[in-house]
């Protein structure tokens, strides 16, 4: 009933919001895109994304597709591996930030070796920058990291927004220097968060510096101070900082898989076969945290 097609097209405008990054992720005309959507709501007999000039969102029965989409899809792939026979060998070196290694990246991981035993997979957990210079210096071979929205190269998994968020009894005060909970440099998030109060000219200080996120966690739960995250990935325990904090907005933020710069190698098999399960799965990614909620 529910063409293998239309759901990999339908799965990257539910993670991209937009069928023009849709199409660029697929290599389809915008145009090839609406039509394959177009043809899934046809067989589903519902509307799947409500769209206008402005936005793409999803209904309630393509909250429900996305689920579906990934069972069909994950069991098609497994069909195709048992029978066309083919077995993925050799070592693959892959990077993510810490934020996805505490979301749901575990299981696409877990599901990866099953479908890939003889693939010896190598992971390393690092900050974003620190993983991209990795990579350019090629002692990695597949990254999923953030980076700056409309930066080129890469595959975008989905686009998200950073918010502040801190503890919900955290009420910052705007006469005093606004108390950051940040990684080291060359990180991100710190890089976005201070230039943004500097260009509006807002107080800031340092209260916690920490490599690990675990680390920034627990001090922005004990109250030490606020910091920019991915809203769509907002840990336990925090919530959003609301706007009337008078907080500055943070902007976009793009989530990417980068790849070597050695196609020809023994690792480019393994690095697509992986790309294509977190691509299929983007959108657990970035919703393993429900429990994370506006404050206010």
């Amino acid at each position: 009933m529910f063409e293998p097609v239309q759901l990999r097209t339908f799965l990257a405008v539910a993670q991209t919001l937009s069928f023009t990054q849709a199409a660029g992720r697929l290599g389809l005309r915008q145009s090839t895109v609406s039509q394959q959507v177009r043809r899934l709501e046809a067989a589903a007999g519902r509307q799947l994304f409500v769209r206008d000039t402005h936005s793409v969102r999803l209904t309630e029965d393509g909250e429900a597709m996305l689920g579906f989409a990934r069972t069909i899809l994950e069991a098609n792939e497994r069909a195709a591996h048992w029978f066309t026979g083919t077995r993925l060998r050799g070592r693959l070196r892959f990077g993510a930030s810490e934020d996805f290694v505490l979301t749901r990246l575990p299981e696409i991981l877990e599901g990866f070796r099953h479908e890939h035993p003889e693939v010896d997979l190598e992971l390393t957990v690092d900050l974003s920058e620190t993983l991209q210079e990795r990579l350019a210096a090629g002692r990695l071979d597949l990254v999923l990291a953030k980076r700056h929205p409309r930066e080129p190269h890469g595959r975008l998994v989905w686009r998200d927004r950073l918010v502040w968020i801190g503890s919900e009894r955290l009420r910052p005060d705007p006469r005093r220097p606004l108390p950051l909970v940040l990684f080291p440099p060359p990180a991100v998030t710190r890089a976005r968060a201070l230039e943004v109060l500097e260009r509006e000219g807002r107080a800031w200080r340092v209260a916690c510096t920490s490599g690990s996120l675990n680390g920034l966690i627990a001090a922005a739960r004990a109250g030490l101070g606020v910091m920019a995250h991915t809203r769509g990935m907002i840990p336990p325990g925090l919530v959003r900082i609301p706007a009337r904090a008078g907080l500055p907005e943070l902007g976009g933020v793009d989530v990417m898989l980068l790849y070597g710069a050695s196609p020809g190698s023994a690792a480019r098999g393994p690095a697509e076969a992986l790309a294509k399960a977190v691509l299929a799965a983007g959108d657990r990614l970035h919703d393993a945290f429900p429990s994370g909620h506006d404050h206010g």
